[in-house]
């Protein structure tokens, strides 16, 4: 079983085809690229009914309540799970946006699967890379390196679902703590190493009010803990939630990560990496759905694609685009910016799956009946993903959360920030270029200057600049953006008269601006991402992607885009096909996948 970061073994993928020996660099994009394309042989060809890591034998799993048994091992032999420790403990995680490319292959054939095997154990381990003792890092990382799993317990939040339903609370005294109460919906609580649990250690509330505690289940007297049956849920159906019971538990002093009441602040500084790693993730698994739709569309086929489809298929392409931009943009100023990047990972938290709900709606139309084959090896997704994505990003409770975040933050934002900060450093938008390591220890909670506004000002007057000779497609981008600057500037009129108490609580007002706000966040990146491009790609140096998006990003905000130029539905959809028969990725890094 592999131990440390670089003990990968060398294999076989399902042809017999040996994959490349790994790199023991784990800090630039090419080695992280380098390990996404060995995750992809390795799991071989998604569309083959034969292959026991495919769609067909995933879905089939799902179907029946169990997890994928023969990939879950595949991908503990590989030691995957290094991915999800820090570099300086022993794994190969450095920066949250190498992680992403290194586990996209995994969510391009199953949103649960991604979270089942692993990526849920960094979200539980956080609070542990951020404020743990030595020992309790050294145990985490054991664990995971080992092949194990942690789980993490969520405290209750109000507007709660079932996995945020219900919490521990944990009494104090002399020799530690004493734990009760129960949770019936965790993931991977019956087969987790470590339970990483915010318990309410006060009884009012604020922001002193919970704890987290790391604790060892075979060290836990088992007549005061209770693994509860498994809970069937309408999405990510593999027997992957089931419950906890406590009664009088003791629990030792060391178990306590950090400070007694430091549970909220660990929570709002370490989620904003999940909450920027889930939108990337959902990308990756919504490609494949795009790949079907075009599938679907050409098969049979010896002319080009159906004119009906053009826009739908163009629109949904320019959409991923877009949210790879906005959760790209994001994962990199986790290391870049990261005591300013809260509220943007709030933002990209729900934008993102809103935007691929709606873009899974637009292929349903596409695909037609073949969206009924549920199970299918080359249509099976699109069922699977409409019920994963809404419990990868904790239904309406996780978007309540994230405008819990952003909300508050839109008046100081509108008096102090918006259009007199300065941009951020033109490396976000470079993905070739390098960063800082990812270090949790130095998130920090909202506050400060709104980065990301900037960069769209700053595009829009550099447009604005260069529009007069400009080809036709520039001219309509320098048209955008200004829309969206305008937009912006009416929004700071809006949430600096915003009343104090409405300022500050989730008032129906100021939840609305929030949503149009994170829209703007999301052509900002759009921008930035078209701008920091450096020539090498032909397709995203062009600006009929970013057209494009940025038009369907408008029309949601009720802006009248521009008149679009003829090619520039042309020019997406056929990089687009031309994607889909080179066997590339429908993302921004556009890797090639196993055919």
């Amino acid at each position: 079983m592999t131990t440390t970061a670089t003990a990968l073994t060398e294999r076989s993928d399902n042809n017999g085809a040996p994959t490349a020996t790994p790199t023991g660099d784990a800090t630039t994009p090419a080695a992280a690229r380098h390990r996404a394309a060995r995750l992809e042989a390795l799991l071989g060809d998604p569309q083959d009914p034969t292959n026991p890591h495919g769609i067909a034998a995933l879905c089939a799993a799902d179907a029946r309540g169990e997890p994928p048994e023969p990939t879950e091992a595949l991908l503990t032999e590989t030691g995957l799970a290094a991915e999800f420790v820090p570099a300086e403990s022993g794994g190969r995680l450095t920066r949250a946006d190498l992680l992403a490319t290194a586990l996209r292959p995994l969510f391009r054939r199953d949103l649960a699967l991604g979270f089942g095997f692993g990526i849920t154990s960094l979200f539980a381990t956080a609070p542990v890379w951020a404020a743990g003792s030595a020992r309790q890092r050294e145990q985490a990382a054991a664990l995971l390196l080992g092949g194990g799993r942690a789980a993490i317990v969520h405290h209750e939040l109000a507007h709660a679902n079932a996995i945020l339903r219900g919490e521990l609370v944990a009494t104090p005294h002399p020799a530690g703590w004493t734990l009760n109460g129960r949770k019936d919906v965790i993931m991977n609580a019956s087969r987790a190493g470590a339970w990483v649990v915010y318990a309410r250690t006060a009884p009012e509330r604020g922001p002193r009010s919970h704890s987290v505690l790391l604790l060892q289940p075979d060290e836990l007297p088992p007549t005061t803990v209770h693994k509860l049956p498994r809970v069937p849920t309408p999405g990510m159906r593999g027997g992957l939630f089931s419950g906890l019971e406590f009664t009088h538990c003791p629990v030792p002093p060391d178990a306590l990560v950090g400070r007694p009441g430091e549970g909220v602040t660990l929570a709002l500084r370490t989620f904003q990496v999940n909450r920027c790693l889930i939108p990337g993730m959902a990308v990756a698994a919504a490609d494949t759905v795009l790949r079907s739709a075009v599938h679907a569309v050409s098969t049979g086929r010896t002319g080009p694609v159906a004119r009906r489809w053009h826009k739908p298929l163009a629109g949904v392409f320019a959409d991923l685009l877009a949210c790879d931009s906005m959760a790209t943009v994001a994962l990199r100023a986790l290391s870049l910016l990261p005591e300013r990047a809260h509220v943007l990972a709030a933002a990209v938290k729900y934008v993102v799956p809103d935007l691929l709900r709606e873009n899974l709606e637009e292929l349903a139309t596409v695909l037609g009946a073949h969206g009924y084959e549920h199970g299918s090896p080359q249509y099976g997704s699109l069922d699977k993903l409409v019920r994963d994505l809404p419990v990868a990003g904790l239904g309406h409770a996780g978007t309540a959360a994230c405008h819990a975040v952003i909300v508050p933050q839109l008046r100081p934002l509108a008096e102090h920030s918006w259009f007199t900060a300065e941009e951020p450093p033109p490396q976000l938008f470079r993905t070739t270029t390098d960063l800082p390591t990812l270090d949790y220890r130095l998130l920090g909670i909202a506050g400060g200057e709104d980065f990301l506004s900037a960069s769209l000002i700053g595009s829009a007057a550099r447009l604005a600049a260069t529009r007069s000779a400009a080809h036709h497609q520039i001219t309509v981008l320098a048209d955008l953006a200004a829309a969206f600057t305008d937009e912006l500037r009416a929004l700071r009129s809006r949430c600096a008269a915003l009343p104090p108490d409405r300022a500050a609580t989730l008032d129906p007002t100021a939840v609305i601006l929030s949503d149009r706000y994170a829209l703007l966040q999301a052509a900002a990146a759009v921008l930035g991402t078209w701008e920091g491009q450096d020539g090498t790609d032909a397709f995203l140096t062009d600006p009929a992607w970013a057209v494009l998006a940025l038009s369907r990003l408008a029309a949601r905000l009720g802006i009248t885009p521009p008149e679009l130029p003829r090619t520039c539905v042309t020019q997406v959809l056929d990089e687009l096909v031309r994607r889909y028969h080179t066997g590339r990725s429908c993302d921004l890094d556009g890797s090639t996948l196993t055919p």
